[in-house]
């Protein structure tokens, strides 16, 4: 299978962007502060972003709401070139449930997950298509435990049925990773230590 080098092909679409002196709109999903960390830091040069933290994966609700308490937390402190402002996502738990029905047992990083990533990115594709946006994407390949081909082959087929772009992205790539933990650091942020859905605690 050829290797997609997805950090070329963002390269390549900021830099278009730039040259056409154009700011896109972003409607960026995130799964928590800590991964919005440094993808904000780096995307919030070139896209007028709008968060949207949609994580209906996130038990129990006390764990959600200091997740989202650390989100707007980063928000008042990260400087960004262009603001971003965030968007509340419902807390609909038991979409979450039922979307991953029969799935509990699976391993973690296997079908339960593509099926969290399906929830969540499907409503960030449809949302980003109602709200007229240029682009959407997701925090979550920031992670070495998210797979980022998943993550941009689930995209794409949202993207192609809501007949909005996607963003290639691999965010680890330039040691986004390290990034973000230098970030949540400096700004104090929690880091929590599961995914957030019961069955990765475990």
């Amino acid at each position: 299978m050829e290797k997609v080098n997805r950090q070329k092909l963002l390269d390549t679409r900021i830099a278009q962007h730039a040259q056409a002196g154009e700011v896109p709109r972003l409607l960026l999903h995130s799964c928590c502060g800590p991964c919005s960390s440094y993808v904000l830091s780096y995307l919030a040069q070139y896209f007028s972003i709008s968060l949207f933290f949609y994580n209906p994966n996130i038990l129990p609700e006390a764990e959600y709401a200091e997740r989202l308490r650390t989100q707007k937390q980063l928000l008042a402190a990260l400087p960004v070139l262009y603001p971003v402002t965030l968007i509340e996502g419902a807390y609909e738990p038991e979409r979450f449930l039922q979307a991953v029905s029969g799935l509990e047992s699976e391993p973690e990083g296997g079908a339960r997950c593509a099926a969290c990533f399906r929830l969540r990115l499907e409503e960030t594709a449809r949302l980003a298509k109602a709200k007229g946006f240029d682009y959407f994407s997701t925090t979550l390949s920031v992670s070495p435990h998210k797979d980022a081909a998943v993550l941009a082959d689930i995209s794409s087929a949202f993207a192609e049925a809501y007949e909005i772009k996607t963003l290639p992205a691999d965010f680890k790539k330039r040691e986004g990773y390290l990034k973000s933990i230098q970030l949540s650091k400096a700004y104090g942020l929690y880091r929590q230590e599961y995914c957030g859905c019961p069955f990765s605690r475990i």
